[in-house]
């Protein structure tokens, strides 16, 4: 289903015209119009979803499918240096448009491309306690 407000909803159904390198009938796979390096492309379902919260197990592993795909004809015609595929979810982590999509940011050695963090500590009781929560929901 799809959000008629939502931009993302627009350009995966083809309501506005966009540059695509893939289509299949549950994504679109569109250049980014601020890409943070060549070739950067975004996955975008064709119903909305806000975030991973809300995504259907069929969708989920499409995505993820063609994902890979793109990563592999990108590894035969661009000359990269590394790859990164990018999700996030809310604002915290740096989601601007609430419809599920997912990066794929070719890698070219000295880019301005920065997706990297200062590594932290986790306690073992923390690991434990978060271990007990969620184990029993999967």
């Amino acid at each position: 289903m799809k959000k008629d407000d939502c931009i993302f909803c627009k350009l995966a159904n083809g309501e506005i015209e966009t540059n695509s390198i893939y289509e299949d009938e549950l994504v679109k796979v569109i250049f980014d119009a601020s890409p943070a390096s060549k070739g950067h492309v975004l996955i975008l379902p064709k119903n909305h979803f806000d975030n991973i919260y809300e995504l259907d197990d069929e969708t989920a592993a499409h995505i993820f499918k063609v994902a890979t795909k793109v990563a592999k004809a990108y590894n035969q015609v661009l000359d990269f240096d590394g790859l990164n595929i990018v999700q996030n979810n809310g604002e915290a982590a740096g989601q601007t448009v609430f419809h599920f999509h997912m990066h794929i940011i070719p890698r070219y050695k000295n880019d301005s491309v920065n997706v990297t963090w200062t590594p932290g500590e986790a306690t073992q009781a923390d690991i434990d306690e978060i271990k007990k929560k969620v184990s029993s929901l999967l």
